[in-house]
């Protein structure tokens, strides 16, 4: 039920927020509608002239005009190409200037509420020549209204396609991964390794058999997330999720397996966060790879979190529970873990983390899990077909009895993925995300958190585009290693889109009652975070 009220919340707020800001916006006059300012053209050809039709031209806007006209404060003079369709006789016009990128932020809005994208229509009106045969003229735009609105409509019909493109992207995928694990299912495989890890997923999942379909699935999503193979982790964990909704005796409502499961994805623990190491080179880092120590800390905390508040929130489902019988029975574990943080704090706090990391070097350890994920795949296909092929599995029959439920899951789940995902894009663009910050700002600035790095971990349990972008824009302004640009790549590393991951995992089975999934994958993200933050700041604060 919560992500009933989340999906609604962030549609109202999105919509909300873009209808307010609209209203103050028309009410002062942003756009100044009707309103004339001053420019200045010169034409391209040789001749100097503006003829009757179509001209190509340049326009030059003076800073001082632009900031006295729309209360703005830019620096540098506008200048820009446009085409000019001109008529001699009434000496006025309608004129495209094209963006190409050098406008200001307010134009850029203008240009994308007026439907054209990176251009600004007008009319203009000449009203002299100039010794240097350019012209002085007035232009006046087209109006301007609801801007928001428009700007959250097409972000609606954006995140709509994006999902579409999103599911049936995984269908190949999907086939693929489902169809060699159905080989090694039947060859006997999944289950030997499932018995080699029951001590721990006994533990972890205790609804589940050791033996059952579910839990080699579980055991290969967490493996391939580990090793940061997001293509090959999710079609294991959509059939985790199939196998275990086999089994669910309350069919529609989330098991306690499921959350815990969803629990350890949200907290997105990798060896290595390939994305953001890669985004870091791009942007210029000397040392790309430095996050990898400090997002395996951050994504520690979300998994530990995450697991742990899992674990304790649903045995307040439990009408025989006691909180007080419950802690005094795993006090020694409650402790242990405990210890284990302090200890952990010590070693980072003592600078003894520095002085291990001076014998092991980052790049040896990233060079290791690099070749081990650019092995893993063909190995993984070769072992489990090979394995299969050995045990007399018909393995060619066995594939593609696999492979046919590729398509039907990934189809499955392109409802959910629309209605998620058109939320998401509607409460981001329609202004709720600057309504949060401001919100939290206080809050964020007294622990001590950048509020440059605040829109990144408000985006990164919503959108993994979104965040990406964020992140980028953050190393151009900041820089890649500064302190900011360590955190917020720390935060994409650390951290999981924990809405997408819910919509994905729970359309697939048709899950409708979540019960406390959502509040247990923001618990790991708001972990994560508060953990790349103490880590960064420990390591890298000046």
């Amino acid at each position: 039920m919560a992500l009933n009220y989340i999906w609604l919340g962030l549609l109202l707020l999105g919509v909300g927020a873009a209808l307010t800001t609209d209203i103050i916006d028309q009410s002062s006059d942003k756009y100044r509608n009707n309103i004339p300012i001053e420019l200045f053209i010169s034409v391209e050809e040789n001749s100097n002239e503006l003829s009757d039709g179509n001209n190509n031209v340049k326009v030059n806007v003076m800073a001082d005009e632009f900031n006295t006209t729309y209360n703005d404060s830019i620096n540098l003079d506008i200048t820009s190409d446009a085409v000019l369709l001109y008529s001699r006789e009434k000496q006025v016009g309608t004129i495209i200037i094209k963006g190409n990128g050098r406008f200001p932020s307010l134009w850029k809005e203008m240009a994308r509420a007026s439907g054209e994208e990176d251009d600004l229509l007008g009319q203009i009106k000449l009203i002299q020549r100039n010794a240097d045969n350019s012209y002085k003229a007035e232009i006046v735009f087209e109006q301007i209204s609801f801007a928001k609105m428009k700007t959250l409509t097409d972000a609606a019909l954006d995140y709509a396609g994006t999902a579409v493109t999103i599911a049936f992207g995984l269908i190949g995928i999907m086939a693929l991964w489902l169809g060699v694990m159905k080989v090694a299912e039947e060859a006997g495989l999944i289950k030997i390794i499932a018995n080699a890890l029951k001590p721990i997923t006994k533990r972890l999942f205790p609804e589940i058999p050791s033996d059952h379909p579910a839990m080699s699935s579980m055991i290969m999503n967490i493996s391939a997330n580990m090793l940061g193979l997001g293509n090959a982790a999710t079609p294991f964990g959509l059939k985790a999720m199939e196998e275990m909704e086999k089994i669910n005796p309350n069919k529609g409502t989330a098991t306690n397996s499921m959350v815990t499961f969803l629990a350890i994805n949200t907290a997105g623990l990798t060896l290595i966060p390939a994305t953001a190491i890669a985004v870091r080179a791009a942007s210029g880092s000397s040392n790309p790879a430095i996050i990898i120590g400090t997002s395996i800390f951050g994504a520690f905390c979300a998994t530990v979190a995450g697991v742990s508040a899992a674990k304790i929130i649903e045995k307040f489902y439990l009408k025989s529970w006691s909180f007080v019988a419950w802690l005094k029975k795993n006090i020694k574990i409650i402790l242990s873990l405990i210890l284990f943080i302090i200890a952990v704090v010590l070693v980072f706090a003592t600078g003894l983390f520095n002085q291990i990391a001076s014998i092991i070097s980052p790049s040896g350890f990233r060079s290791i899990i690099e070749v081990i994920s650019a092995l893993a795949i063909p190995l993984l296909i070769l072992i489990f077909i090979g394995y299969g092929a050995i045990k007399k599995v018909k393995v060619y029959e066995s594939f593609v009895e696999g492979a046919k439920d590729g398509f039907t899951i990934a189809v499955k789940i392109i409802p959910y993925l629309v209605a998620m995902l058109v939320a998401i894009g509607i409460f981001r663009a329609g202004g709720a995300m600057e309504w949060l910050i401001y919100i939290l700002s206080p809050i964020t600035s007294f622990i001590g958190f950048p509020a440059d790095a605040l829109p990144m971990a408000l985006m990164r349990p919503l959108s993994g585009s979104g965040s990406l972008g964020i992140m980028s824009e953050n190393l151009a302004v900041y820089g890649p290693d500064s302190f900011v640009g360590v955190l917020v790549s720390t935060f994409y590393g650390s951290t999981e889109t924990t809405f997408y991951v819910l919509a994905v995992y729970f359309g697939s089975v048709n899950i409708k009652n979540t019960r406390h999934a959502l509040p247990v994958g923001l618990i790991a993200d708001v972990a994560g975070i508060l953990g790349a933050l103490f880590i960064v700041r420990l390591l890298f604060s000046a």
